[in-house]
């Protein structure tokens, strides 16, 4: 399975993703996630989500994710790309990639990744009021 972990400070260029997306000739589903800032957060309006990771254990947890993920489905790739740093309102936070042979397992893998990834990876989010 080809894995690919970007964590950055700068902007996700979702064009610039997508044209580094590889697709192996027997896949037949590409499940593709955005998670953008909202402009609000617990009920009230936000400017911003400052993220901070402890990266070093950030991308043992994501590698623990995607063993995992290679176990349970038959997926040919698998990509992730988290903001650190402040995310403006509006703007792309992650980006999550599953490609397999089929949708169910490209869905239920790339569902699982972004379940588990809130649960254990090690990036804390705070909000930045509007």
């Amino acid at each position: 399975m080809q894995r690919e972990l970007t964590l950055t400070m700068e902007t996700l260029d979702e064009a610039a993703w997508l044209e580094r997306r590889a697709m192996p000739p027997e896949a037949g589903a590409t499940v593709y996630f955005t998670g953008v800032v909202r402009g609000t957060e617990g009920g009230r309006v936000i400017a911003a989500i400052e993220y901070e990771a402890f990266e070093q254990m950030a991308r043992h947890q994501f590698e623990l994710l995607f063993q995992e993920v290679e176990k349970r489905w038959p997926v040919q790739s698998v990509r992730v790309a988290h903001r650190l740093g402040r995310v403006e309102a509006g703007e792309a936070a992650v980006r999550v990639e599953v490609i397999a042979r089929h949708r169910q397992e490209a869905f239920a893998a790339c569902e699982f990744l972004i379940d588990q990834m809130k649960r254990e990876v090690p990036i804390w989010k705070k909000a930045v009021a509007g």
